[in-house]
């Protein structure tokens, strides 16, 4: 993974970090509620909180990172960031080992982690966008979502294995080791053709950053005819799907009797159609039109998730479950590059670490708050009463898609009819960055 067919060795570096990280992920996937409960002994609450809570306050930390990222060089904030999370979680098997591991430090480590994260994404679409032609990025998106099923139906199983024979600290080693090895690769794209990266331009009066800078990003998503419904759909839908998580596994291997195997098998199998709609995403795009697939794929996401409030037990009740994820992620596999790609391309280079920012923030916070609420719902309903009222709403989010295709704004400094994306006086080179937004897993 290299190099990147067609989009040049840079880029090719860049999703070669993007695939080695995102393996550890999944490779250390669980990993923290793991030893939450097997070392520290916590219960359900400390470990929904290490989930929720951590994922939450991740959020809010990392709401300044998109003005300060926005007008700094990319490459070099990338690496750091990675070096941000190898850093934190090192920090975990050394207090193991040390004997002094405690309940605090692994919040500690998920805050960081997810304001990590947020921070990355924001100046990976950014740093892709400066890197490639604005015509290559669905391409680029479409491979970085391949990337992420990939490592999806791969990771967990045999973070499994590691964890049964040596624990799930080992795990935790593997994903700080796989930022390391991100961070390296981001490095080694170097600027050895001649076009380094040049630094952003920020206005005099811009120079230092005001509390108004914290919501730059949500102004110009809001102000935007195509990316404010978009942004609300993805936020809605998201929260919603993500909502009924704890619900389905409380219905599958509580009252329904389904092992944890099971449990497993019914979203590693699915994940299949992952890689198939990451790869018909650019294809479909072609032949139909980007904005027709993109609202097309958002609707039908839509449809499968109120499927699984006729669940039942047994092998019947297996395969139910596999093809509803199996529709929900392929719908899900096409939607999502060409959600990445209209991000981008509408938004100008000086404001997309802002926006991407703006974006996560918004996205990982309704996540967390409509969990907190379908948990409610789920003691006071029965699991199946809530999912069957998370499938309902999930109908009516394809009414906040986007109607029409907006003309694309120009960009600042350009001439009418430039590339988009490409800087004045400059030849459009390979890049990194915003396809790492798309994050593995359902949504």
């Amino acid at each position: 993974m290299g190099r990147g067919p067609g989009l040049g060795r840079r880029f090719g570096w860049l999703w070669a970090a993007y695939g080695t990280s995102a393996l550890g992920t999944w490779l250390a996937f669980g990993a923290l509620p793991l030893i939450a409960i097997q070392v520290l002994d916590a219960g359900p609450a400390r470990v929904a909180a290490l989930s929720s809570v951590g994922a939450a306050v991740g959020a809010v930390v990392a709401v300044p990172l998109g003005p300060w990222v926005e007008f700094r060089r990319k490459r070099p904030v990338l690496i750091g960031l990675d070096l941000a999370r190898c850093a934190a979680l090192l920090t975990i098997p050394v207090a193991y080992a040390l004997g002094v591991l405690t309940f605090v430090q692994l919040l500690l480590v998920s805050v960081v982690v997810a304001a990590a994260d947020i921070g990355f994404r924001a100046a990976s679409g950014a740093y892709l966008k400066t890197l490639l032609p604005a015509g290559d990025l669905l391409v680029a998106n479409a491979r970085f979502e391949s990337t992420a099923w990939t490592t999806t139906i791969v990771g967990p199983p045999l973070g499994g294995v590691a964890i049964g024979l040596l624990g799930p600290v080992a795990t935790v080693v593997a994903d700080a080791v796989s930022y390391l090895l991100s961070a390296l690769g981001i490095r080694a794209i170097g600027n050895g053709d001649g076009s380094g990266e040049a630094r952003p331009v920020r206005r005099a009066e811009d120079a230092r950053m005001r509390a108004g800078d914290l919501l730059d990003g949500w102004r110009y998503i809001l102000a935007d005819p195509t990316l404010r419904p978009l942004f609300l759909h993805t936020a809605v839908f998201n929260g919603l799907v993500m909502a009924t998580e704890p619900l389905l596994a409380v219905l599958m291997l509580g009252r329904l009797g389904f092992t944890p195997w099971q449990y497993g098998l019914a979203f590693a199998v699915p994940a299949i159609g992952g890689l198939v709609g990451a790869r018909l995403a650019r294809p479909l795009a072609a032949r139909f039109g980007q904005h027709r697939v993109l609202a097309g794929s958002g609707a039908l996401r839509a449809l499968w998730p109120l499927g699984l409030v006729f669940l039942g037990p047994g092998t019947g009740g297996l395969l139910l479950v596999m093809g509803v994820e199996l529709g929900l992620i392929f719908c899900c596999a096409v939607f999502n590059p060409l959600s990445a790609t209209c991000r981008l391309e509408r938004t100008p280079a000086d404001r997309v670490a802002r926006t991407l920012t703006a974006w996560s923030v918004t996205t990982k916070a309704t996540i967390a708050l409509l969990t907190a609420v379908w948990g409610v719902l789920g003691t006071l309903l029965g699991p199946r009463t809530a999912l069957g009222v998370a499938g309902l709403l999930v109908l009516a989010t394809p009414l906040l898609l986007p109607r029409r295709a907006a003309a694309l704004p120009v960009e600042p400094g350009t001439e009418p009819g430039a590339e988009p994306g490409a800087e004045p006086g400059t030849e459009p080179g390979t890049e990194p960055g915003a396809a790492h937004d798309p994050a593995p897993g359902r949504t």
